[in-house]
């Protein structure tokens, strides 16, 4: 019951309606632009982001073009709610692909509270980024809410369908439910992610939070998101999914 009751509302609250849209590179570099060439704002007007990219005598725009983008494209997991912008998991995931020298800059396209159908709405400023690889965490809030398994799976599919035409490669990372949502809602849920990633030939992180999702020590005091060291845990699997796909010399 322990574990089901932080499960819950591990899902819960992945709705909470914070943004946070940043890119780190070696520290936290900024996002890439959105088409109106601004970056995205949150509530009161704060542009988001820091760029710790510039190095005396390069441009910020060398440095940029100079390294393959991962895009983490998901919700409040991929954001890093409650934790500093340098615990969040694409944070410490630049600063592992920088000690095994991967000169890939990681982007943070995290947005509290989104579901399937508002990633749709962003695929364009993703690929605004243009990414070599997208590390797509999408859907928990859709299970969270009850929604239709055929349509989470069928916006999940038109997201990675916009991401391969580009180009991108794609990283699926899955979730899971609390068993209180039924066992045919909970099994189906789980297996959509399974079926996308052999129906498009992706990568699959099975479940994104193993490991993690029910350990206290490993979650902030709401007992819902990990903390820094639970992103660190989480980053460790992410890296084995991501390292195969990765080159050193680009």
């Amino acid at each position: 019951m322990h574990h089901l009751r932080i499960l819950t509302k591990l899902l819960s609250c992945l709705c909470l309606p914070l943004i946070i849209l940043c890119a780190c590179d070696r520290g936290g570099a900024p996002s890439s632009p959105s088409p109106s060439s601004s970056p995205p704002r949150d509530g009161v007007g704060q542009r988001l982001g820091i760029d710790v990219t510039a190095q005396p005598g390069r441009s910020k725009t060398q440095v940029s073009a100079e390294r393959p983008r991962i895009v983490a494209f998901g919700n409040s997991l991929t954001a890093g709610l409650g934790v500093a912008l340098d615990e969040s998991y694409p944070a410490q995931l630049q600063r592992k692909l920088d000690a095994a020298g991967y000169p890939y800059r990681v982007v943070n396209a995290g947005v509290s509270g989104d579901t399937s159908a508002g990633g749709i709405r962003r695929v364009s400023w993703v690929l605004n980024s243009k990414p070599s690889i997208v590390i797509l965490e999408l859907g928990g809030n859709d299970g969270l809410r009850g929604l239709s398994l055929q349509e989470t799976k069928a916006n999940l599919e038109r997201i990675i369908q916009q991401l391969q035409n580009a180009s991108v490669t794609v990283v699926l990372a899955g979730m899971k439910l609390p068993p209180n949502y039924g066992k045919e809602y909970t099994s189906g849920f789980e297996a959509l992610y399974h079926a996308l990633a052999k129906q498009y030939h992706l990568t699959l992180i099975p479940f994104f939070l193993d490991g993690v999702a029910t350990s206290s020590s490993l979650n902030q005091a709401d007992g819902i998101h990990p903390t820094g060291e639970g992103y660190r845990l989480i980053v460790e699997k992410v890296f084995l999914a991501l390292e195969p796909l990765l080159e050193r010399d680009r």
